[in-house]
């Protein structure tokens, strides 16, 4: 029988046909691979040899505190072309907060990794406008997914999952994404943190109305610092990060499913 006729017979006879996981993307850890990285004021994005997960090599994410500097503070890797609306697929990276992290006062939120896209060309209030994020609020790991409209910014709404692990200082963690991206109600999100499954929500909206390609970024943005002021006694945040991937199944993007 012709290799070629094999699909179609199984599909007529009822039996699903294989599909093979495929992993579309990834970065052990260097500074190679990426699009472009995001340095503002002092911040830095450095590859280091002397803490990694996987070795050789991690990303380290440095971000330090102006009182006299107004602007934001991202240290972030930039991939292009991560997602655009009606793509489905998987997310992931491993990441260290350093050992002396200060989680006090709760209050103060750093983001770890987000999807981003450029609607400057919309001419709205907001230029990048980030839509999933992944954050921490103390010791308390959040995400959340943006849909509705970009414009105006009143029209974009948030569904924000709480609390939904423990981060340690110190040790590296894993967070996996699987989300379905759509615009109407027929899109899903999961997310498991060190192998366990942490959230999923089904049959709601993770995604704006507009069709563009959004960025996949990790890093460190100390967005607190900008967005409500300075709290706490620790200037200096350093974030590592190591095994990034995206993919169709989970053991492409899990930092522990996959090897270069």
């Amino acid at each position: 029988m012709l290799p070629s006729l094999i699909p179609r017979l199984l599909l007529a006879l009822g039996v699903p046909a294989a599909v093979q996981a495929t992993q579309s993307w990834h970065n052990t850890g260097t500074t190679a691979g990426w699009d472009t990285f995001t340095q503002e004021h002092e911040g830095t994005v450095t590859e280091v040899t002397n803490v990694f997960y996987r070795g050789p090599s991690a990303l380290k994410m440095t971000q330090i505190h102006d009182a006299s500097y107004t602007g934001r503070y991202h240290s972030e890797a930039v991939h292009y072309n991560a997602y655009k609306r009606g793509d489905a697929g998987f997310w992931g990276f491993a990441f260290r907060l350093q050992s002396d992290w200060q989680f006090a006062p709760d209050s103060q939120g750093f983001n770890l990794a987000q999807f981003i896209a450029d609607f400057t060309d919309l001419g709205c209030e907001e230029t990048y406008m980030p839509g999933t994020m992944v954050w921490i609020e103390g010791d308390k790991l959040f995400a959340r997914v943006k849909y509705g409209e970009v414009c105006p910014t009143s029209a974009q709404q948030t569904r924000t999952f709480r609390e939904i692990a423990t981060v340690t200082a110190g040790e590296w963690h894993r967070v996996v994404i699987q989300a379905s991206w759509q615009s109407d109600s027929s899109g899903f999100f999961k997310l498991w943190f060190d192998g366990v499954k942490v959230s999923e929500t089904y049959n709601i909206p993770t995604t704006v109305g507009d069709g563009r390609y959004f960025q996949f970024r990790v890093g460190l943005y100390a967005n607190g610092w900008h967005d409500h002021g300075y709290q706490g006694t620790q200037g200096t945040r350093q974030v590592w990060y190591d095994q990034i991937a995206a993919g169709s199944e989970f053991k492409d993007a899990d930092p522990d499913g996959w090897t270069a």
